[in-house]
Parts: structure tokens; sequence; C-alpha cells
């Protein structure tokens, strides 16, 4: 079952046009803004790939499982993805290739379902 949607799409896709607008510098945008862009593009992510294998972590706005696979109840997921609100957007929206992005260890991933080279970006957000 998918995730409830907690961000209204009409307001995530809003937040994300501004944080493109300032050319993904989230420094430069309200905290309120980046978190709800980082909020709607996971909750995407979720949506279009269900499932609790994977958690995807971009501290400190938001979390979320996805991938279908073994599920995952307690303690850390064996399955970890996790970067911050700036790579996350450009990985999200295209603008950061998956590759360059754990090549130069923005992102820091673990586990063998932690590659979502081919989940990203997310096109149409």
């Amino acid at each position: 079952m998918p995730p409830r949607r907690r961000i209204d799409p009409i307001e995530g896709r809003a937040a994300l046009a501004t944080c493109r607008e300032a050319d993904w510098d989230v420094s430069s945008t309200p905290r309120a803004t980046v978190a709800t862009a980082v909020r709607y593009t996971l909750e995407e992510l979720a949506v279009r790939h269900p499932g609790r294998s994977v958690e995807v972590r971009v501290p400190p706005f938001a979390a979320v499982q996805c991938i279908e696979g073994p599920t995952h109840k307690r303690g850390t997921p064996p399955n970890v993805l996790e970067t911050d609100a700036g790579t996350w957007l450009s990985l999200a929206t295209g603008v950061l290739p998956w590759s360059r992005a754990l090549d130069s260890g923005a992102v820091r991933a673990s586990g063998q379902r932690a590659d979502l080279s081919a989940q990203l970006p997310l096109s149409g957000v």
C-alpha cells in the first residue's frame, strides 16, 4: 500500500519550483519551503516505488521507506541512503546524476538495495 500523502502535490511542486529558482541553494531558501520540497519528493519516491526495503533519509526534514523487497521492521535498516536537502532535490529532479553524487560522497548508501539510480530522477516533479 502506498504511503498516505501529507504534502499537497500542488504545494510540493510550488516549493520545488522555489528551490529550483534559487539554483538549489537551500541556504538561501526559507527552511519551510525546503522542508516542503524535500517531503514532497520523498513522498513521490515512496508512491512511485512502494515497499519497505530501503530507507531514504534527508535529515532533518524527513525519511521514507520505499522499494519492494524484504521488509524491515526494527532497528537500523540494512539498506539506507542518506544525504542533505540540496543533494536530494538535485537528485530527485535530475540536476545531479546518481553516480556523481555517490562518487563525491554527497550520498551515503549502504546495502545492496540502496542504489536508486533506476528510480531517480523522478520525472515530472
